[in-house]
């Protein structure tokens, strides 16, 4: 089975886990019980062995199209084909009361619109990222797969055929008809039950809908690009592990930043650097109650410092703190884009810029949301305190790098930030502070960075002190308020940066690179696409510089690059493919915030 291109899948899940399923109704990644388990179908880095679960007409050739139903996360895959016209209907029921504990899994609804469809299904699960084996075993209604710690039951109300360790099985639906196949947990094979009948199918579908619509009902957001804000909205909170509140960069891992490179990376985690952005988005369209929830998240990381007063740059959607990185070797990659990935390394690296994120989240929060307790006030000060003591300090910076650690621009901005919104929230709420400490430190981190980040030969702040390379990351410096928008040095950068690469800028066809690869010791081989929270960026700079017909016309290019669903990988490539992880929490993040601020300047201009 090829791979499909990564913008070519939608995405279901009910806020425990999640899958991604394929325009050819191939449900090729799916981690069972939570976003960070190992996988149970992982066809997108093996289409060997990695395991699907796909269910697509047989016969005379298909024509495919997705979408999702309006307003809900229950996504429909159409075939049109000389036979007829059939979809089949994905979602995770959710909403759920204890007595439907049975159905915290996958239902599929395959119907016949016209004419009579035929059907195939295929279903080979590959547990534990294709490493362990399994038994099948078929049921009255339907087939039980056993493996080491996990069980899976197959419900169906036609015979399936075993086939090797996964099974088969062609059908034909009548128009007008439906069959319903449900992939759930059970502990052992006499647990299986019966198969999902249609009214039960058809009761949980009406139910995640009705949930999917009266979530979104809270969306304030009325803007020109109100279809995809809401769009990132119901991807965010797919993307958020309900029983602590943290959202996960994204649901998979290793996809390539680079088809055939190394850049593969585990983004089901959560990192601090997230958290300003997407407290900033959540409050400014109106979900306050998930703020809070991530909110709460925050706060108790808060209470788990290391031994040294620091944080850690990212955790486990549970809190963990220890992330090992494992390469999976017997997997062979998205279209052979080699190592393989899981955990991620860089949880113990040294990234100064979290602490600014993180204090502004807690300021935003406290301005947008809810006051602040003095219990967590205390553990904010003393992260102040930690970043006063080691702001100077070389880092890893926003972009991992995997060279040797810098004195990066953007690490010194966000120590800034941090100083600057502890200042404020001791200000705003009249808790106790070293405020002549913290002004001093402040003062002195704004006055080196005007120093040791400017670079009079490329007329822009610098990516790191002593370079002249650009970064994509110092767009941030305008938004966060640490330069005026208009400022002669940030207008400066801005014409830098809005450069083709071949001029030395960062823009290629309005689309942004973080950075070039060529002039920055990051560690790895290989190109990458252009990053595209770093066009969202862009877009904000440009819209608070005045430059609104710019920025507007540039923002609506870049939704442009959206997949036929509305969702985003974390870049775009040369040919404008998705590439990294998919879809991307950051990308939908930056999304709503350049919408909401591009339209509130725009006002009740067409």
């Amino acid at each position: 089975m090829p791979y499909l291109p990564i913008e070519e899948y939608g995405l279901i899940g009910n806020m425990h886990t999640s899958a991604l399923v394929g325009v050819n109704g191939s449900i090729d990644w799916f981690c069972f019980p939570h976003f960070d388990s190992p996988s149970v179908f992982g066809a997108v880095l093996d289409d060997r062995k990695g395991g699907w679960f796909k269910i697509e007409p047989h016969g005379n050739e298909a024509t495919h199209k997705q979408n999702y139903w309006p307003d809900t996360n229950v996504l429909v895959t159409r075939f049109l084909s000389e036979q007829g016209v059939g979809h089949v209907i994905d979602f995770m029921p959710v909403d759920l009361k204890a007595t439907e504990a049975g159905y915290h899994g996958i239902i599929r609804r395959v119907q016949a619109i016209r004419g009579n469809v035929p059907f195939r299904l295929e279903c080979f699960p590959a547990f534990n990222y294709a490493r362990d084996s399994h038994t099948t075993t078929l049921t009255a209604d339907g087939a039980y797969f056993e493996a080491p710690g996990l069980s899976l039951w197959l419900g169906s109300t036609i015979p399936l055929k075993r086939e090797g360790n996964g099974v088969v099985a062609k059908f034909v639906i009548q128009e007008g008809h439906e069959l319903t196949f449900s992939l759930q947990e059970v502990e052992r094979i006499d647990a299986c039950g019966k198969a999902i009948s249609e009214d039960q199918a058809n009761k949980l579908f009406r139910q995640t809908v009705a949930y999917w619509r009266k979530w979104l009902s809270q969306c304030t957001y009325r803007g020109r690009w109100r279809e995809m804000v809401q769009r990132s909205a119901l991807t965010l909170k797919l993307l958020t592990f309900e029983p602590t509140g943290a959202i996960v960069a994204a649901p998979t891992c290793s996809l390539p930043e680079g088809v055939g490179g190394e850049r593969n990376w585990d983004y089901r985690y959560t990192w601090i650097r997230d958290a300003a952005f997407t407290i900033y988005a959540l409050l400014r369209i109106g979900f306050t109650e998930e703020a809070e929830q991530f909110m709460h998240w925050l706060e108790a990381r808060c209470h788990e410092l290391n031994p040294d007063g620091s944080l850690q740059i990212m955790y486990g959607i549970d809190g963990r703190h220890r992330l090992h990185e494992e390469t999976l070797s017997h997997l062979e990659g998205y279209k052979g884009s080699r190592p393989v990935r899981v955990g991620n390394g860089a949880y113990d690296q040294l990234q100064l810029d979290i602490y600014g994120e993180l204090l502004d989240s807690v300021y935003l929060y406290n301005k947008y949301g809810s006051p602040i307790s003095y219990d967590l006030w205390s553990h904010l000060r003393r992260l102040v305190n930690w970043v006063c003591d080691n702001w100077t300090r070389t880092d890893e910076g926003i972009w991992e790098v995997r060279g040797s650690q810098q004195h990066f621009l953007y690490s010194k901005l966000m120590c800034w930030v941090a100083v600057d919104r502890g200042l404020r929230l001791a200000d705003r709420r009249s808790f106790p502070a070293d405020r002549d400490r913290w002004l001093k430190v402040r003062d002195t981190i704004y006055e080196e960075i005007m120093e040791k980040g400017w670079s009079e030969t490329r007329k822009a702040f610098v990516q790191r002190y002593g370079s002249d390379a650009l970064d994509a990351a110092n767009l941030m410096m305008p938004l966060v308020f640490f330069v005026s928008p208009t400022d002669p040095r940030m207008l400066q950068t801005l014409e830098a940066i809005n450069q083709s690469p071949e001029k030395g800028g960062l823009v290629a066809n309005a689309l942004v690179h973080r950075y070039n690869v060529n002039e920055t010791e990051d560690g790895l081989q290989g190109e990458e696409g252009t990053f595209n929270i770093c066009t969202f960026w862009l877009v904000e700079a440009l819209t608070r510089a005045g430059r609104t017909d710019e920025a507007r016309l540039m923002f609506e290019q870049i939704l442009g690059y959206a997949n036929h669903v509305g969702l985003y990988a974390e870049e775009t490539g040369h040919h404008g493919e998705g590439l990294g992880n998919f879809p991307q929490a950051f990308t939908h993040l930056a999304l709503i915030s350049a919408a909401f601020n591009l339209d509130r300047v725009l006002g009740s201009r067409g």
